[in-house]
């Protein structure tokens, strides 16, 4: 496919992909100081794949938010053009698919070929990869050719420069836009030299642009020092890492910022983009180096929220003030969505406002499974639930249909479990059906249970064959729906 992006990597000063660095918050700031290309921090395949992507009104940001809610990468437009997406990948199809659930929000795709921490080598990925030139070309060219964003990649260099270079020409031959090379061994550590003779010699070799990488210890202390590191690897760029992670400024041409106003706009971002507090301390940690025995340092490291950490930087009305903003923001929007909702509400749909405690019932006992029994005693079809999400706030909302009727509640919940047992209870209700809480007096369901469990001991003493048939267990165990979650 044709690659339909204005992102260049000749000539460029690039935050390199950092793990728990490499954020929003961390990657907007350094765009502000100077920095042409900014990547973000290396996210699994698999646990990508587990996302759904969510547009958050409140933040105006992408969102792609893991099963337990997490967010898993958050993204905005002001860095749309310029942030590439790493990923930590083994398998071609996999890589593929992450790769066009992004591809829309990012600038580009990078694959990390270069990690050599066990986490990764064990799962066949990072450095693991350079030992494997064939599944190098294969996912690189799964992606070049699927994607119509650049594909980069970022490798270590190999014992000897001929492999190296061999590799780098097998990498540059799947059509990749660029490379970034980290000029150690993967069992080299920051405390050793850089190989710019390696970074060069593959600068030399290959057309496509170099990105030389690995100069935060032996050369970059200042920005002049980035422009060194480059003439020195003859690289097209270069991709900077701890240098920036201490101080982001790095990439001022003017020269560094005051440590203090660097830490309290990378403070400001955080708050701004709600980064995880946890996050948001290590980052500061790594600007505070030495400074991390001071009184300011240790109030750092006991602070356990975002508020504290805003108030050891005396950034507390900054904090009170933007969180007001997002809640009104929030309100004002949940207001809107509200409008719309009984604006399009189907007039057919039976409403009550309620909601699912389980406290209010025995163990193992719901109203879903009160509702499917009735069905069946009835003789109807049974119940069908159909549940949206609300992606302001990522609440559920479940529409029962029984007996050609709908039924609904009209709060929403946190979870899809939720919302139907809440359609449950205002069907139940309406009909006039006991939904077996516990202040309804004896519970005809229990009853059946500790009848099925007696008949199954009274079977296994008689040695009869254990299996519960089908069509019994249905009458204690809840139907799950199968219809997918969409977003309204």
């Amino acid at each position: 496919m044709t690659v339909n992006t204005p992102l260049c990597f000749r000539g460029k000063k690039i935050l390199a992909p950092m793990v728990r660095v490499g954020t929003l918050p961390m990657r907007l700031l350094a765009l502000d100081y100077g920095a042409d290309i900014v990547y973000c921090e290396e996210l699994i395949d698999i646990k990508m794949l587990q996302c759904k992507r969510v547009i958050n009104e409140v933040l105006e940001t992408v969102d792609f938010v893991a099963p337990n809610e997490r967010v898993v990468f958050r993204t905005c437009e002001r860095e749309r053009d310029r942030v590439v997406f790493q990923m930590g990948s083994a398998d071609a199809e996999r890589a593929l698919a992450v790769a066009k659930l992004v591809e829309s929000d990012v600038a580009g795709i990078d694959i990390n070929m270069g990690c050599p921490k066990e986490y990764s080598t064990k799962a066949r990925m990072g450095a693991a990869l350079l030992s494997d030139p064939g599944k190098i070309e294969s996912i690189l060219t799964t992606l070049v050719k699927g994607i119509c964003k650049p594909v980069t990649c970022k490798i270590r260099i190999l014992p000897s420069v001929e492999d190296t270079v061999n590799l780098v020409k097998r990498i540059e031959k799947t059509g990749i836009a660029a490379i970034a090379v980290h000029g150690r061994k993967k069992e080299e550590r920051p405390q050793h030299p850089v190989h710019c003779d390696v970074i060069k010699a593959i600068s030399e070799a290959v057309s496509i642009p170099v990105i030389a990488n690995g100069g935060s210890h032996d050369f970059i202390k200042e920005y002049a020092d980035i422009e060194t590191f480059q003439e020195a690897t003859a690289a097209s760029s270069v991709m900077v890492a701890r240098a920036a992670m201490w101080n982001p400024s790095i990439f001022r041409k003017e020269g560094f910022c005051p440590l203090k106003d660097v830490m309290q706009d990378y403070i400001k971002y955080a708050v701004r983009y709600d980064n995880h507090y946890t996050n948001t301390k290590y980052c500061l940690c790594q600007m505070l180096r030495e400074q991390l025995e001071t009184t300011q340092g240790k109030k750092l490291h006991a602070a356990q929220s975002t508020q504290e950490i805003c108030e050891v930087f005396e950034m507390g009305d900054f904090y009170e003030e933007t969180t007001a903003i997002f809640e009104a923001k929030k309100t004002s929007l949940e207001t809107k969505t509200q409008h719309e909702d009984d604006q399009m509400d189907d007039p057919d749909v039976i409403k009550m406002a309620v909601k699912f405690d389980k406290r209010e019932y025995p163990p193992q006992i719901t109203p879903k499974m009160y509702l499917l029994e009735w069905c069946r005693k009835e003789k109807h079809p049974q119940p069908v639930y159909e549940t949206v999400q609300r992606p302001l706030d990522r609440l559920f909302c479940s529409v029962v249909t029984v007996a050609e009727r709908k039924y609904r509640s009209a709060l929403w919940d946190k979870s899809k479990k939720l919302a139907e047992q809440a359609a449950a209870i205002v069907c139940l209700r309406t009909l006039g059906v006991p939904e077996g809480k516990l202040c309804e007096g004896e519970n005809h369901l229990i009853n059946k249970r500790k009848r099925g469990d007696q008949e199954r001991l009274i079977s296994r003493d008689h040695g009869e064959d254990l299996a519960e048939p089908s069509h019994k267990k249905a009458n204690f165990t809840e139907e799950t729906s199968d219809i997918n979650v969409p977003k309204m």
